[in-house]
């Protein structure tokens, strides 16, 4: 069966049919077919002020009519508000600001001319009746909008207790998970709503979509927040959750948990070009071995103006506009290069032991650039014998076994391993990997 590209925010995903096996497809940092992660979901977050513009895309394996998502949401949310993207849109904002690998070639110690390539990363049922409507109300849940924009039918409900919305959900055909009803009563205290959303099978053929594409809403509230616990209560394990946040000032954080920048500019073996997707989920998950799960991690922060180096353009000013841009000028000819858009890439791995709350985040005027980026180093291969060559072919052994000591306190691979890969054993001829001796008296 072909993948399905589906709307989620992790958030939840509820059958609409019970008995129906739910499962994620992964979220891929690499070309081809290598999946990285399981479980995993991306969200664009556009801030400024109070205004929200919240872009949500997930993978889900299965048949569209047995999908649904319900994602609290602060305020009412009218038809205008609400939009279907293209998932092009992330795909580029992923490649652009994905962690990737910078190989540079060592030049002729002789000359002392450097050259760099970069290299990208191995890519990160009908509306409700009237009947329906009485039964809702009676239970203490009012649907207080029913919409139905691009293929997806849209319910905005409200309700006065967790027991009664459980209820009407179930009635309605939702499978509801064991302990969602403390959950949803979290979200009712704080005076939230609840967009419900579901695939109309008529709209989704008559637009001729064989995948179903991200959703747009855009909002006003002086909470900046994601809700993510909801979605945790039916997950199988941990899960992995990408955010892009767009904003005017600079560099977003989470107030409530830490934010911790990735390891960058660490010299790895040249081998890992061919590995870099094994090496960065086993990066990854050192790293949150190493700084407890109750972190997030900062994998890109920079101006959408320009990178250095670039993995993929930046995102032009129309497709900024797309997923939400709201104070950019139209008109023009839309140069990829937009002006005063700052872009935080963060990576959360989560479950509900090590994120009991929604994550929290605040804007700040940090405009710092930083990206998660790992270096391969070409050894220089030439016969030249100035003495500057003869200390340099001395030297690369030891800049080789570092190499290979970072790879394994990186990864948590075992460093023999990663040596028998490199063959150090084998470019370690001569006194210290310099030429045999008896060169040095004629030469």
């Amino acid at each position: 069966m072909r993948r399905l590209l589906v709307p989620l925010m992790a958030l939840a995903v509820l059958a609409v049919a019970a008995g129906t096996a739910l499962a994620f497809c992964g979220f891929y940092v690499a070309k081809a077919d290598t999946k990285l992660f399981n479980q995993a979901s991306q969200v664009v977050l556009v801030r400024d002020a109070d205004r929200t513009v919240l872009t949500m895309a997930n993978d889900f394996k299965g048949n569209p009519k047995e999908f649904a998502i319900v994602i609290p949401v602060p305020t009412f949310l009218q038809k205008e508000q609400i939009h279907i993207a293209e998932q092009a849109l992330l795909d580029h904002l992923d490649a652009y600001s994905a962690p990737r690998l910078a190989e540079y070639f060592d030049a002729n110690p002789c000359q002392r001319v450097f050259e760099e390539r970069v290299m990208a990363v191995p890519q990160a049922a009908g509306v409700v009746g009237g009947t329906a409507a009485d039964r809702a109300k009676s239970l203490g849940v009012t649907i207080e909008a029913q919409y139905t924009v691009g293929e997806y039918d849209i319910l905005i409900l409200s309700a006065k207790e967790s027991s009664g919305l459980e209820t009407w959900l179930i009635e309605s055909g939702y499978r509801i998970p064991p302990g969602a009803s403390r959950v949803l009563g979290t979200y009712l205290k704080q005076g939230m709503r609840f967009f419900v959303a579901k695939v109309n099978l008529k709209e989704q053929s008559k637009l001729g979509f064989t995948y179903l594409r991200p959703i747009q809403v855009a909002y006003e509230s002086p909470k900046f927040m994601l809700p993510i616990r909801l979605g945790m209560v039916n997950a199988n394990g941990p899960q992995e959750l990408f955010i892009y946040a767009l904003t005017r000032k600079g560099r977003v954080e989470t107030t409530n948990y830490r934010t911790v920048r990735l390891p960058s500019d660490a010299e790895v073996p040249l081998f890992v070009k061919d590995e870099f997707g094994g090496f960065y989920k086993s990066m990854f998950s050192q790293q949150v071995k190493r700084q407890d799960m109750r972190t997030v991690f900062l994998e890109y922060a920079w101006d959408m103006a320009w990178c250095d180096p670039c993995s993929a353009d930046p995102l032009s000013a129309d497709e900024l506009r797309q997923l939400g841009v709201f104070w950019l000028e139209r008109g023009g000819d839309n140069p990829p290069g937009a002006q005063n858009v700052f872009l935080s890439r963060l990576h959360l791995r989560y479950d509900s032991e090590h994120f009991p709350e929604d994550l929290v985040f605040q804007e700040t005027a940090d405009r710092q650039n930083f990206q998660g980026r790992f270096i391969l180093r070409h050894p220089w291969t030439g016969n030249d014998r100035c003495e500057e060559a003869r200390t340099y072919r001395r030297e690369l052994p030891k800049r080789q076994e570092q190499q290979a000591q970072t790879l394994a306190s990186l990864t948590g691979w075992d460093v023999n391993k990663i040596r028998g890969k490199m063959n150090l054993k084998a470019s370690s001829s001569g006194s210290e990997g310099d030429e045999p001796w008896w060169k040095k008296i004629w030469n």
